[in-house]
């Protein structure tokens, strides 16, 4: 695992400076703290920070091949590379080292670009090509692995996190506004954007070539929704024990002490069962908890750890958390509102004790269609009867009579519109900027439109002959899980120098559960019931059928108790109001009814507390009061 930046200059003949290349290597160097290493020639400069996992003694980077003319680094793991590497040597190839790294660059000779399709693992690399002058740069399927990159008039430059990036000198700190309205509707910024004008994502399953100042993105695989000819529940079971199984050993290939997640959920549950089959000795796992008992889930993970006898270790959460807020900004670079990053830090930092690598469960909801708003309750389903001619504008028209923030006013906007848009509401973080009027008139005049959904659209609109569950799965698969999911995990772990491996997410195991039937996925509001059913071959029912929390923070209480203050100057303080993205009334309305407990905003309150943050952090650069 490790951290990768680069350079190439438009010109060739102007040398990349590398002391400016060190330095993006030194702002992600928690990503890789064993090793570093960079290559620079002419206008061209690769760099890494390693995280030693395989090949630990000899698999340092930058990596070349026989003759020197590619050369790559690369964040990652590749499950897959001793079968490669076993081929391209019957095809005459010469390794010089034991790494998965050195893989890739072989294959990329024998392939060219479609070496990407040989690849079973998580990865974000760059190859750059000496004889074509070429940049080659390349992402994981699901977008495990994270790669950003700025292209200018001048310059190509690319990193595993943007203050990499942030690092070059002639990059300007300016907010992107368009981003601002998809961050307080969702949460995050959904890929290719990102919060900073100029910076983008290379999307999951894409590959970006840069030659001769021009830029190709292309996309070199997607999930596809295929159902076939239904077979029997047993064989969907059966098969999917099969491949997760398999998945799980694969990701037990370590030279360092390895443990995983586990939260007491079903997910992370049946990673360490099936960890505990391949493993032979105890598995080490790692929790964390809450004092209120109502998001406390240690009690359900001892039981798990008992069950398979495992080496377990958990620590509890507390208000003092706030301590590591501005951490977590400073790592996500981007604003960044699911606030569950913070339990998440603290059990990577509890892991990171004890292992280099862990296994999570993360991926089994969008998989096997696990959350609660793929369900459409009785209301909606009858305010859809109604045709939607006469449905908005009653609807819409009921809520414009009634107060900004009086009861039932976003719940009657949320049922007007189509079923897509009704779907959008549901993933908001409560912050519905297309209805009620929040942003200012200043970023009103600087933005096209309003309307937070178009990515969201486009993706829906690409698989529009399919059923609803399958396309709210493929559109979470596209953008909540690599834009929110994905990245929490990702900065979260690589904040504590720890590598998180994803098996649910195996590409196999995707592209299976794509054909599974929607009706054997949610069975009525019985959500996950094939993973359930499989689960039920390994665990415990008391295990699998537990009422769902996910990975819920006391955030509510700590903003009515120990955080009423810090609150309170993010959102209402003086430097916050002076930027002008928000009304001032709407903002005020927002605090007193959380403060008063008229209604729970702390998503929202959350979400701007993180952006004022984000503001003074990586804008301001005068960092936070934390």
């Amino acid at each position: 695992m490790c951290g990768i930046a680069g350079i190439v200059n438009s010109d060739p003949d102007r040398p990349a400076a590398a002391e400016t290349l060190q330095r993006m290597c030194k702002a992600i160097d928690h990503r890789g703290p064993d090793d570093s290493g960079t290559w620079v020639e002419g206008g061209t400069g690769l760099g890494m920070t390693r995280l030693s996992i395989i090949d630990v003694a000899g698999g340092s980077q930058p990596i070349h091949n026989e003759d020197r003319t590619v050369w790559i680094v690369y964040n990652g793991e590749i499950y897959n590379h001793r079968e490669l590497r076993a081929d391209l040597e019957r095809r005459g190839h010469s390794f010089y080292t034991q790494s998965d790294t050195e893989t890739i660059v072989h294959l990329y000779e024998e392939f060219g670009t479609d070496c990407v399709l040989h690849l079973r693992g998580m990865f974000a690399f760059a190859i750059w090509d000496r004889n074509r002058k070429r940049l080659f740069l390349a992402r994981d399927r699901l977008g495990i692995k994270p790669l950003h990159y700025l292209r200018d008039a001048h310059k190509f430059l690319f990193g595993s996190e943007i203050k990499s990036i942030l690092e070059h000198t002639n990059v300007p700190r300016e907010m992107h506004p368009p981003s601002l309205v998809t961050y307080v509707a969702y949460g995050y910024v959904p890929d290719p954007l990102t919060m900073f004008e100029g910076i983008h994502k290379l999307p999951p399953a894409h590959t970006l070539e840069y030659e001769n100042g021009q830029t190709t993105i292309r996309q070199y695989w997607d999930v596809r929704f295929e159902v076939g000819d239904p077979q029997p529940e047993a064989f969907y079971v059966e098969k999917l024990l099969d491949i997760l199984s398999e998945a799980v050993k694969l990701r037990l290939m370590s030279e360092v002490p390895l443990g995983a997640f586990l939260s007491g959920g079903t997910d992370s549950s049946m990673v360490v069962a099936l960890m505990a089959q391949h493993m032979s000795q105890p598995v080490k796992t790692f929790s964390i908890g809450f004092e209120k008992d109502e998001y406390n889930e240690l009690g359900y993970a001892r039981k798990v750890a008992e069950h398979f006898g495992t080496d377990h270790h958990e620590e509890i959460v507390r208000p003092d958390a706030e301590n590591v807020v501005l951490d977590l900004v400073r790592q996500f670079d981007e604003p960044f509102a699911d606030s569950s990053a913070i339990p998440m830090y603290y059990v990577s930092r509890t892991a990171r004790k004890h292992v280099t690598v862990a296994l999570s469960g993360d991926g089994g909801d969008e998989l096997f269609a696990g959350y609660l708003r793929y369900v459409d309750d009785s209301r909606t389903r009858l305010a859809n009867h109604v045709p939607a001619a006469l449905r908005d504008p009653v609807l819409l028209g009921l809520a414009g009579l009634l107060p900004e923030g009086y009861p039932g006013v976003n719940f009657l906007r949320n049922l007007s519109g189509n079923t897509d848009q009704q779907y959008l509401r549901r993933m908001s973080k409560g912050i519905t900027t297309a209805h009620e009027n929040i942003l200012s008139d200043e970023i009103r005049e600087r933005l096209k439109t309003t309307d937070p959904s178009p990515v969201m659209m486009n993706h829906l609109a690409s698989v529009e002959a399919l059923d609803d569950l399958s396309r709210r799965q493929y559109l979470d698969t596209k953008t909540y899980l690599p834009g929110d999911i994905l990245t929490k995990v990702d900065r979260t772990s690589m904040m504590v120098s720890l590598e998180a491996r994803v098996p649910i997410l195996d590409h196999h195991l995707v592209e299976f559960a794509a054909t599974i039937p929607p009706e054997l996925k949610l069975r009525g509001t019985t959500t996950k019931y094939i993973f359930k059913k499989a689960a039920e071959r390994l665990l415990t029912r008391e295990m699998i059928y537990r009422p769902k929390k996910g990975f819920a923070v006391p955030i509510k209480f700590w903003l009515r108790q120990e955080w009423t203050g810090l609150s309170a100057d993010l959102v209402l303080g003086p430097r916050a109001l002076a930027r002008n993205n928000f009304r001032r009334e709407y903002l005020e309305r927002v605090m007193n009814e959380h403060s008063s407990g008229r209604r729970d905003n702390s998503s929202i309150i959350w979400a701007l507390m993180v952006l004022e943050l984000w503001f003074r952090e990586k804008i301001d650069g005068a960092g936070g009061p934390c």
